[in-house]
């Protein structure tokens, strides 16, 4: 399972489509709070996409830190993102290249 967080709904439902259909569960979120209630719900992701912002929320940051995350950023974000990222992509940039980040958390190629 992994889970997108992003505010840009196009890079949440592209990726998602993406890594479903590399046959790979995923689900797309807006906010810390989705993330917190999929998580009370007994939902724990393998891997976190979350898209940078200008201020990270709390909560992301905290699961940053428990976590395998990519983080997808702009060019001018530069210090926003979690420190423990493990991987961190710039736009612009391909679906694929953020699923194929994923992928590789994850532990190789999935069909």
């Amino acid at each position: 399972m992994v889970f997108i967080v992003a505010r840009d709904w196009p890079l949440r439902a592209l990726l998602r489509a993406e890594l479903r259909q590399r046959g790979i569960e995923a689900l797309g979120m807006q906010t810390a709070a989705e993330v917190g209630t999929r998580i009370a719900s007994g939902m724990v992701p393998s891997a976190v996409v979350l898209e940078a912002a200008e201020e990270l929320e709390p909560g992301l940051e905290l699961l940053a830190r428990r976590l395998p995350v990519v983080v997808v950023a702009s060019a001018s974000n530069r210090d926003v993102w979690p420190k423990k990222a493990a991987v961190v992509l710039r736009k612009p940039l391909r679906i694929g290249e953020v699923a194929g980040a994923v992928i590789q958390l994850l532990g190789g190629v999935r069909a």
